[in-house]
């Protein structure tokens, strides 16, 4: 049996993905790295205080 030739590379786009979305994942994932990383200082702005006040951090300054 012969062999079909690909006119085209998968590996460059992915499979099943347009030529003008190949980056498009890639933006996506730094998009929820950046919501997690806004959402994780806003926790911690906001729990800040009460976890230096907290006996474990105390207990943590003394070693």
């Amino acid at each position: 049996m012969a062999r079909l030739r690909k006119d085209h590379d998968d590996s460059e786009h992915g499979a099943g993905q347009a030529p003008g979305e190949s980056g498009q994942g890639l933006a996506e994932y730094g998009l929820i790295l950046a919501l997690i990383a806004v959402v994780a200082i806003a926790a911690l702005g906001s729990l800040g205080q009460a976890i230096v006040d907290s006996p474990g951090w105390a207990m943590f300054n003394a070693l």
